[in-house]
């Protein structure tokens, strides 16, 4: 049952919104740019979150070219973040087989991959995940299609976004498949009325910048006068970013993408654990205002988490400074 106004604006007090805040827009994927959506909640008038469609690992690798719709897997898990209390229907958005001929699957992405066809459109699936599940923002692929990744990693020709992320080496071009793939018109429309636009975190090849891939987008950010804030992972990734500091972060990201240099870095300033070859990714000043953008440091970490992840209140006060700023 879709929510009145009155329900709606008594569920943002409770989780202290801000009514006349900024439109924010998250742009990735996966468990990053979930934490990011968590954060957004506690200032955000509006949030929405791009996410890319080329994942082709597990429910949404069987999914996504089966049925000839973007992968559902990162979209479900945001669809998720912006789900601000228990139900039926998030428990079964949340559920996943481990055996017989579904096995393996998450039923959310089967409802999504249902309600396409229901709806004769995969946004009109989104939006009926969101009324369903009572979401607190809007959840929007990248592209209207599902993208295959391509990467050329110290010269050799990678294909997928699974293969990518396993893949050691220097990533030095990155381009999806079919090259005939356009930005969804709902997302263009999103960062035009953007007040402001975060990217990461996240897996910086397979989430972040895969998503800007989609052709249009990053012009589309390019253009906007939102201002442009990337928040830095904790850790490195192993088979994407081993080696790499918030600078080498930043330089893949503008290169790759072409997007315009950001007007804030968010980084981590306290200890993390990483287990090796894994690293804390660090940030250095003086390196990252070669990009002309301002350094904001701050104690980040979730502890109550089991991996090193961003904890999304510590997080969401950066980030509702940087708007007034």
């Amino acid at each position: 049952m879709q929510r009145t106004d009155t329900e709606t604006a008594s569920l943002r007090e409770a989780l202290a919104l801000d009514t006349f805040g900024p439109q924010v827009v998250a742009v990735g994927g996966g468990h990053g740019l979930a934490q990011a959506l968590g954060a957004m909640v506690s200032y955000a008038a509006r949030i929405d979150a791009i996410v890319t469609v080329a994942d082709d690992g597990g429910s949404s690798g069987r999914l996504a070219p089966a049925m000839d719709i973007p992968a559902p897997g990162d979209i479900r898990k945001c669809l998720l973040a912006l789900t601000p209390d228990d139900s039926t229907w998030r428990r079964l958005y949340e559920y996943r087989f481990e055996t017989s001929d579904v096995g393996g699957h998450s039923l959310g992405n089967l409802i999504i991959a249902a309600l396409a066809e229901i709806e004769g459109s995969f946004e009109g699936a989104l939006r009926s995940s969101e009324r369903l599940l009572g979401t607190l923002g809007s959840v929007i692929p990248a592209s209207p299609q599902h993208c295959r990744l391509h990467a050329e990693i110290d010269g050799a020709h990678v294909q997928g976004q699974v293969q990518v992320q396993r893949s050691r080496g220097t990533i030095s071009r990155m381009w999806l498949e079919p090259v005939t793939a356009e930005a969804s018109e709902s997302a263009l429309a999103a960062v035009a009325d953007a007040d402001q636009i975060i990217l990461g975190p996240g897996s910086l090849y397979t989430s972040v910048i895969a998503a800007m891939l989609v052709p249009g987008l990053t012009e589309a950010i390019n253009e906007s006068p939102a201002q442009l804030v990337y928040v830095a992972n904790l850790i490195t990734q192993d088979g994407e970013t081993l080696g790499m500091d918030a600078a080498d972060h930043l330089d893949a990201l503008l290169h790759l993408t072409g997007v315009r240099p950001p007007s804030a870095i968010v980084a981590n300033d306290v200890p993390v654990d990483a287990e090796p070859p894994l690293e804390a990714v660090s940030a250095d000043g003086e390196a990252i205002s070669t990009y002309g953008g301002d350094l904001v440091t701050a104690d980040l970490v979730d502890r109550t988490a089991a991996w090193p992840t961003h904890d999304p209140t510590l997080l969401g006060r950066i980030l509702a400074g940087l708007v007034t700023q």
